[in-house]
């Protein structure tokens, strides 16, 4: 019986094979980890004396060999595979265990792309998907984790078919995640437009989730190697695990009030929509201020601050029930405030990143860059300009307009959102009920502006506007009503501006 062992991470690789010395298998090995597995008193035979071959171009060339190939390959139940071995004098392989240079870890690093091409592994995938191939008799472990359990079965002789299948998946999902890392990276090199007709994204598993979306439906978290920082690498600094919908809502605040940089904002979410979102002089009271926005439905909201968490905030964080809190930074302070109530999730930030966007349909995918297009150009097309509180507010509603599900409404006022109108089959229908938010508070309207994602399509939504006393509005623009649009805000003298862009949120 014959091992091939050759790992980049050589740490607990002994576990398996002093278990396969014992067990009588000749273990065959390359390079480092042959002198590795050596110092652990363990008998190995080099690769080379093998193959009759030295490893050659700075070891580029070492297991690529038919001899080694062969062995891995060999079925014996094949006539012909038995007859080619006895000829050729190939011993069969029975054992893979194989770990790949760090081509992800590396290409994080300062090196030129030459020096980074020496960490793409072409042995290594080679004899992975060789024993992954022939499971039918072949064992290939992967997975340093995987280590253990396999010593423990091939010992008591149980590993089964069914281990092999599993460790072969397992080793077809490594190489193929090892690939998609290589071509993204190249992808973003050449900074690469072109449509690819074959396209793999790497995905790596962080956990399994509790539940989804609604308890009967699985879920896990996935982290993007192309994404250093975002939610899904947020550190949890208190409370219970973040489930599917937490992640969900988490994302959209936080995306929200970094799109302010200069003030401090928070926006509360709910439902993956902002309820309430407002600029303050400091984080304690940009909360106070998006809370009153729409206190019932912030309750067992999600918290997003783009300032640091102070102990004044979070005392007004634990006198309400929320399921999250995002920061960047956090007092000290504050944070033993906050571990007063022991399931909320606290969150530290480090920032967000884009990639795509993928939704599944049935039948396929669908695949898109994320929105991260705003335009701050505004063009009015009403004779009356917005004053330049309208002009700071009317900013304010459209980047918060961006995260509104379609059709989406956001009613503001000195910088904090009175009423969010969303997700509703008609556009006055949205502003319908983000004005009913905002009057169900007491909230005068007068002075207020509107923003909306898309075209208003009738001057409908001017005219109700008017009479609530809103007095500005910013919309893209592009209906074939333009005209009807415009002269309904010229006669109740509001101030209309166009962006010439839209951010439908489906």
């Amino acid at each position: 019986m014959r091992a091939v062992v050759s790992v980049y991470r050589k740490e607990g690789v002994e576990i398996l094979a002093k278990t396969l010395e014992k067990l009588g298998y000749e273990i065959l090995s390359t390079g480092g980890t042959a002198e590795y597995l050596k110092r652990k008193g363990i008998k190995v035979r080099e690769i080379s004396t093998v193959t009759g071959f030295p490893e050659i171009m700075e070891g580029r060339v070492k297991t690529l060999h038919p001899v080694i190939h062969g062995g891995i390959l060999y079925r014996d139940w094949v006539k012909e595979d038995r007859e080619n071995a006895n000829r050729l004098g190939i011993l069969p392989i029975d054992v893979v265990v194989v770990n790949l240079y760090p081509f992800e870890e590396m290409m994080r690093e300062d090196l030129g792309e030459k020096e980074l091409m020496e960490f793409i592994d072409i042995g290594g995938p080679a004899l992975i998907r060789a024993g992954a191939k022939n499971f039918f008799r072949v064992t290939v472990v992967v997975d340093p984790e995987d280590y253990s359990w396999v010593a423990r079965k091939l010992e008591k002789g149980e590993l089964s078919q069914e281990d092999r299948i599993f460790l072969a998946q397992k080793a077809f999902s490594h190489t193929a995640y090892y690939d998609s890392v290589i071509a993204q990276h190249l992808r973003k090199l050449m900074d690469q437009e072109q449509e690819l007709k074959e396209l793999t994204l790497p995905m790596k598993l962080v956990r399994k989730l509790r539940y989804g979306e609604n308890p009967h439906q699985k879920a896990w978290l996935y982290t993007n190697p192309f994404e250093d920082i975002g939610i899904a690498k947020a550190e949890l600094l208190q409370g219970k695990e973040m489930s599917y919908n937490n992640y969900l809502d988490a994302d959209s605040a936080s995306r929200i009030v970094l799109e302010f940089p200069n003030d401090p904002v928070c926006a509360i979410v709910k439902h993956n929509n902002p309820c309430g979102v407002a600029v303050g002089k400091d984080s304690a009271e940009a909360f106070i201020r998006a809370f009153e926005a729409d206190p019932q439905s912030a309750f067992g909201g999600i918290v997003a601050f783009n300032d640091t968490v102070t102990k004044e905030t979070a005392e007004k964080l634990t006198s309400v029930f929320l399921e999250v809190v995002i920061a960047p930074h956090y007092e000290d302070e504050a944070l033993d405030i906050l571990s007063r109530r022991k399931n909320l999730r606290v969150l530290r930030l480090y920032g967000i990143t884009s990639f795509y966007e993928i939704r599944k349909i049935s039948g396929g995918f669908l695949l898109q860059e994320e929105d991260t297009l705003l335009n701050n150009q505004f063009e009015t097309v009403t004779s009356r300009k917005p004053t330049e509180r309208e002009k700071e507010d009317l900013l304010f509603a459209w980047k918060v307009c961006k995260y509104v599900k379609s059709n989406a409404i956001v009613i503001v006022k000195d910088k904090r959102t009175l009423g969010v109108g969303s997700g509703q089959v008609s556009r006055i229908d949205s502003l319908r009920c983000a004005i009913e938010k905002a009057l169900r508070y007491g909230y005068d309207l007068k002075g207020s502006v509107f923003a909306s994602e898309a075209f208003l399509p009738f001057r409908d939504s001017v005219d109700l506007a008017h009479r609530v006393g809103i007095s500005a509005i910013v919309q893209p623009g592009g209906s074939i009503r333009d005209k009807e649009v415009i002269k309904a805000a010229e006669e109740f003298s509001i101030s209309m501006v166009f962006t010439k862009t839209r951010h439908f949120r489906h």
